[in-house]
């Protein structure tokens, strides 16, 4: 072996298996898992995050998985720099690191590092803000659509946060967010297998489908109720829970809750796959090919 650091990067949609994986590799290696998985970061989402179970995490120690409370403000430059430090950390006690999850622009900001973006004054955001809770997401596509039509192309467009940030730029400097993305690699101490993972299409939509009927049981509505009247904070505008807040709100019933709940998940796995599809460093393997992975790994550094 090497005397290098190696963060082993698996990343997937949702649903695919990683967390399996995961855990097999860091007993083989005797090493920890780092999750870049946004969604799981918060303690008060447990079901419709699908975060590894009480007996998982108690296999191989975990980082950044119930870390923060959805009151919390985070961002991904908090994460990177959070991350960074816990590296530096975890690389004098061990050769290889495992990091997973379904966030590419989490991943990413480790693997790459993150753009220099100016300061904006800090009212023109309030006003944004303002704006957005009296018009609405549609204000907010529009703005983005008209004034950045390039980063409106790649940004999730139902992500209001991301829509807010690049509108703030604009209205602050007068440029395009897309022009500050220059995507200039950052140097790391270390280097970054990536491994990523991939069903045939019909079974992993089936595996998810499965997965929603899955929390249903097991009280994701009691969950999406129980954080209903904090709904417009960031970390609840994702998939599992803004479907069951629309059935609360009285938008639809419970039936179409579910079948939106299933459609936006497949959906989510989808806008997953495109972003990892176009980095041509991910070496690509079925999740059963496990014994294959661990070679493959092996033979990166030796």
């Amino acid at each position: 072996m090497s005397n290098r650091s190696y963060l082993i990067l698996v990343v997937g949609p949702t649903a695919v298996g990683k967390t399996d994986l995961c855990l097999n590799l860091a007993k083989n290696f005797k090493t920890e898992i780092v999750s870049c998985d946004s969604r799981q970061f918060y303690r008060e989402m447990n079901i419709g995050t699908a975060k590894p179970s009480s007996d998982e995490l108690k296999q191989v120690p975990h980082h950044f998985i119930n870390s923060l409370s959805i009151d919390e403000a985070y961002d991904v430059r908090k994460f990177e720099r959070e991350a960074m430090t816990l590296l530096d950390e975890l690389f004098e006690q061990h050769q290889l690191v495992i990091m997973t999850g379904g966030s590419g622009l989490f991943a990413d900001a480790i693997v790459n590092g993150l753009d220099e973006m100016p300061e904006v004054k800090p009212e023109i955001r309030a006003t944004i803000i303002q704006e957005y809770e009296q018009k609405g997401l549609a204000f907010l596509q529009q703005e983005i659509a008209e004034n950045d039509p390039e980063y409106f192309e790649k940004v999730d467009q139902k992500n209001p946060q991301r829509l807010m940030r690049a509108l703030e730029i604009w209205r602050g400097t007068g440029k395009k967010f897309s022009s500050f993305r220059v995507k200039s690699k950052t140097e790391r101490a270390f280097e970054v297998i990536k491994i990523g993972l991939e069903r045939d299409r019909a079974e992993l939509y089936a595996r998810i489908d499965l997965r929603m009927d899955q929390m249903i049981g097991a009280g994701l509505f009691e969950e999406a109720k129980s954080l209903f009247e904090k709904r417009d904070l960031n970390a609840l505008q994702t998939v599992g829970y803004s479907e069951i807040f629309g059935f609360l709100d009285g938008d639809y019933d419970k039936e179409e809750a579910v079948r939106l709940l299933k459609r936006n998940s497949r959906r989510y796995a989808k806008r997953q796959m495109t972003w990892f599809k176009k980095d041509e460093s991910i070496k690509w393997f079925a999740p059963e090919d496990q014994q294959e992975i661990l070679e493959y790994i092996k033979s990166q550094i030796t």
